[in-house]
């Protein structure tokens, strides 16, 4: 297990002000600190990130806030309050960019929204994250993932033929949201320094939680406007592709695919029964997927005859595409996660060494990496209010005396 140890990432001198909370906003911004980036992370004085108190706990510390928080900086600081105000625009003034996952009108209600933001700064990317986004007759209603996963048309597809329709075990569309907003800030920094000779201009970036996903659907929209077709749930096979499914094993489950002809082919060899390939049922991928419970009942009749280990191996020695189903115990004691330095640890002050999640994707040159788990509730106000916006003893005294920081 290789220490966590801070490298120069490839976003190295990037300054991020991150007043968003929970997940989406602290998955996009734990993202740019992994590689580089400086985020301020702005909690108010006496109301901390909600994520803070979720389980699981060691002893009094979230380990979800402890991965989320992870690379940051955070300081306390009161929006509402005209001091605070003031200070944040401080903090923007010399930022690349500002995350906020408020409610929309939040900022206005402050003063703060992207005009009085970019009024100090031209040259800010304002990423606005909300359940819905800034416009349109659901702007204004609070919006969870939970949510999001319904009305993307994700959960509707989720799940099994005779099952109700299912949400995900993770915050998916919260973490997908995320990643458009982490390429999307990204879009917009290089649109302002390079594209087109560099603009020079920041913008305001609006994510919902539910369109990511939505925009996962490919092809979905195009069907349905040509052909008038509604994807239904399949459970575990792919409504385009077969065999494909989660097979039973003698004593646990693979994952197999073999969405092109030649690797059905060699399934087929892999289990025994070279004449499927010349079964008219299974012919090609559209007979096949029309007869798919026949072909899987005959893959499963001989993966469940045999331990998981001799499935995969005699399946890779015929090329064909098959693994695991792997939970986090597994995961720590596998080979590829540990020849890719894919967990690394952390010295922690509140709950000593830690294992984390490394970094990724992997940089030749510049690669991300983690120096520190999620700071203490405003750790790093000393550094940031005195160092480097240059408090005095006495305003700082007065600032903290007051709550509005």
């Amino acid at each position: 297990m290789p220490p966590a140890r801070r490298r120069d990432g490839p976003l190295d001198g990037l300054r991020v002000i991150d007043c968003s909370g929970m997940i989406s906003g602290g998955f996009a911004t734990a993202q740019l600190a992994d590689f580089g980036a400086d985020v301020v992370m702005v909690e108010h004085p006496e109301h901390e990130d909600p994520i803070r108190e979720w389980p699981p706990f060691d002893g009094d510390t979230s380990l979800w806030w402890k991965s989320v928080g992870r690379n940051k900086r955070c300081i306390t600081l009161d929006l509402s309050d005209e001091r605070g105000r003031n200070l944040l625009l401080d903090l923007v003034a010399d930022a690349d960019l500002f995350f906020e996952n408020f409610r929309p009108g939040t900022l206005e209600r402050w003063n703060l929204d992207p005009d009085v933001l970019r009024g100090v700064n031209e040259e800010l990317v304002v990423v606005r994250l909300s359940g819905y986004g800034q416009t349109g007759p659901r702007r204004e209603k609070p919006g969870f993932g939970t949510v999001a996963e319904g009305l993307s048309g994700w959960a509707h597809v989720n799940g099994f033929p005779d099952s109700e329709p299912l949400l995900p075990p993770i915050s998916l569309a919260d973490l997908t949201a995320a990643q458009f907003a982490v390429q999307a800030s990204m879009f917009a920094i290089f649109e302002r320094d390079v594209g087109r000779g560099g603009s020079g201009e920041g913008q305001v970036i609006d994510v919902s939680l539910y369109e990511p996903l939505f925009r996962l659907f490919l092809g979905d929209v195009e069907a349905y406007d040509k052909l008038d077709r509604v994807p239904e749930r399949t459970g575990n096979r792919h409504p385009s592709a077969a065999p494909r499914n989660v097979y039973e094993t003698a004593d646990g489950y693979v994952t197999l695919s073999a969405s092109s002809q030649r690797i059905f082919e060699n399934v087929a060899d892999a289990i025994g029964k070279p004449g499927l390939v010349d079964d008219p049922r299974f012919a090609d991928n559209d007979a096949r997927i029309e007869h798919v419970d026949a072909l899987d009942a005959e893959i499963e009749a001989w993966t469940s005859q045999r331990p998981t280990s001799e499935v995969i191996e005699t399946m890779e020695a015929n090329d064909a595409i098959v693994g695991p189903v792997y939970d986090i115990a597994d995961i720590h004691e596998d080979d590829q996660y540990d020849a890719r330095d894919d967990i690394v640890e952390v010295d922690d002050a509140d709950v000593g060494p830690t294992k984390t999640a490394a970094a990724v994707p992997k940089f030749s040159r510049t690669p991300g990496g983690v120096d520190h788990l999620g700071p203490r509730h405003g750790e790093h106000n000393d550094a940031v209010y005195r160092d480097e916006l240059g408090l005095d003893a006495d305003a700082y005294a007065a600032l903290r005396d007051d709550d509005v920081i």
